[in-house]
């Protein structure tokens, strides 16, 4: 298996504060942070769109109060 290719975010600040996105061969999405990354998320581009879309339109605000 090769390696995947992680692609910074362009909305992550300095190298302590990002996130990082990798294509698997399959048509999954990897999603780590630079400060665990051994630590990886694996989603799929559907669900990565649907919680992207959530987010813009405000439906996890209330989290972060």
């Amino acid at each position: 298996m090769a390696a995947p290719i992680w692609q910074k975010s362009s909305f992550s600040g300095d190298a302590a504060n990002c996130i990082y996105l990798a294509a698997t061969a399959d048509g999954g999405i990897r999603i780590r942070e630079s400060d665990e990354p051994e630590i990886v998320i694996t989603t799929t581009a559907e669900r990565l769109r649907t919680f992207i879309r959530g987010v813009k339109e405000g439906d996890l605000d209330h989290l972060m109060k």
